[in-house]
């Protein structure tokens, strides 16, 4: 089975496979294809993927001569168009806003995957999309934030006198939430939190 790995646009600085991925795809015997450069803006270069088994891909057309089909966000209008009937996409689809998307996928005779639907189970934890990546905007929302901020977070007792310690509300104590109290207070921060779910 041919495995092909799309670039995401240039918005979106992820992949949909690392090269320790790719490797583990070539010993379950796939053959790996990816787009040239998609994982730059992830730090793994073109070498990376090749040392890992994969073969770079310098025209978006190889798309046509694949099974399986990879990428984080919805693919483009001419993506889709160059999808064979019968091969499989996964991806990140937003099934419910993306009427289009998805008649063109069905029109086309695409199978698709949308990873946000994968049941949060134990079972499914390792394809558990959306909690892996609530944590790091929780944590990077309270990283940004303190940039902007743009005093210090902690209490800070000096000989020039003290500086009270930020005060950090945070909406919302689910996944994301949960990491951004968590990083706020590992910064000194006084946190408290708020959630509209009774728990």
């Amino acid at each position: 089975m041919q495995v092909y790995i799309l670039k995401e646009s240039n918005s979106d600085s992820r992949v949909a496979a690392s090269p320790d991925t790719v490797k583990k795809m070539i010993d379950w015997g796939l053959k790996v294809a990816i787009q040239d450069n998609a994982g730059l803006n992830s730090n793994f270069s073109n070498e990376d993927y090749v040392k890992s088994g994969a073969t770079i891909s310098n025209s978006i057309t190889d798309i046509s001569k694949t099974d399986l089909i990879l990428k984080i966000n919805k693919p483009n209008d001419d993506e889709i168009a160059l999808m064979n009937e019968g091969s499989i996409l996964i991806a990140s689809l937003d099934p419910y806003n993306n009427n289009e998307t998805l008649n063109k996928l069905k029109d086309k005779g695409v199978t698709s995957f949308a990873m946000e639907l994968m049941p949060r189970i134990t079972r499914a934890q390792s394809m558990d999309i959306l909690s892996s990546q609530s944590n790091l905007a929780g944590y990077k929302a309270v990283i940004d934030a303190t940039y902007l901020f743009n005093k210090a977070m902690p209490m800070m007792m000096t000989a020039a006198g003290t500086i009270a310690p930020a005060k950090v509300m945070v909406f919302g104590a689910g996944v994301a939430g949960l990491q951004a109290i968590a990083t706020a207070k590992r910064l000194g921060a006084i946190v408290s939190a708020t959630d509209v779910r009774m728990a």
